[in-house]
């Protein structure tokens, strides 16, 4: 996976896209290399939290490596290219059709641009450097995103935001992406990683179980009536009281000392 870096750091993932000559865009083989990633992350019980970033410090990810894209698309037959690009995961693999409950950070070095910035809006939380730049480019092209940008952006900033970005195609940078909550936060870039990685440490420190109930909530109680979404969070806290991590927290607050959970 020379394309795809992938290291585990005690319960943290790092992930790198390590194209850098391509503005870290990805080809079809980094793309699947990605998917896999993704795919073990989300099995691995002793992983509990990922950071994602790109090599160098020009971009975080420009999208897909159109040249590589349609040479793939012409060889594939119709029901492969269902299977691989529709009925799949999606571009940058959680995208679209591969939910992960564990915390996804994005360290987001330059430019997020088309594909790119909709692999930064699958992420959880992102951190981004002062010359970060986001565009869905689409509309100058005669098309739309489909990797999740006209779902997911409207929820992260509001309608309005998300109009003005998706229906013009220009850049937006990292002062206004702050302003909007597009980002949590902007670091320096020679911490942006680093201070990525910190936060993850954290993350990782608190209970598992407890952000994977969460987080399963937020993202399926989206578009549901209000009383149906507040029965799915009551069903999901009860479920948490069940857990040796409740017990083990409840305890460690007795006690005066950090807490040591388990993920059961």
């Amino acid at each position: 996976m020379a394309d795809i870096t992938y290291e585990k750091n005690g319960a943290v993932a790092v992930i790198t896209i390590n194209r850098a000559s391509k503005m870290n865009s990805l080809n079809f083989d980094a793309n699947e290399a990605l998917v896999d990633v993704w795919k073990d992350f989300a099995a691995d019980d002793d992983l509990r939290v990922a950071v994602i970033t790109g090599a160098g410090d020009q971009a975080f990810c420009a999208g897909a490596d159109l040249k590589t894209y349609t040479m793939a698309f012409a060889q594939t037959s119709a029901p492969e290219f269902r299977r691989r690009f529709t009925n799949g995961p999606g571009f940058g693999g959680i995208t679209r059709n591969l939910d992960i409950d564990k915390p996804i950070i994005a360290a987001i070095n330059g430019f997020a641009i088309s594909g790119g910035f909709e692999l930064a809006l699958a992420c959880d939380i992102r951190f981004c450097a002062p010359h970060a730049e986001f565009a869905l480019q689409d509309a100058k092209w005669g098309f739309h995103a489909c990797d999740g940008g006209l779902i997911r952006l409207p929820r992260i900033v509001g309608l309005g935001h998300a109009m003005e970005i998706i229906l013009s195609g220009e850049r937006v940078d990292a002062d206004h992406a702050l302003r909007i909550g597009l980002v949590n936060r902007i670091y320096p870039a020679a911490e942006l990683l680093s201070r990525a990685l910190n936060y993850a440490e954290m993350l990782a420190s608190r209970s598992p179980l407890s952000q994977r109930f969460a987080k399963e909530v937020m993202r399926r109680s989206i578009g549901m009536p209000v009383d149906e979404a507040l029965r799915m969070e009551s069903r999901s806290f009860y479920d948490v009281g069940l857990t040796e991590d409740l017990a083990e927290g409840t305890t460690s607050f007795k006690e005066k000392r950090n807490a040591e959970f388990k993920g059961r």
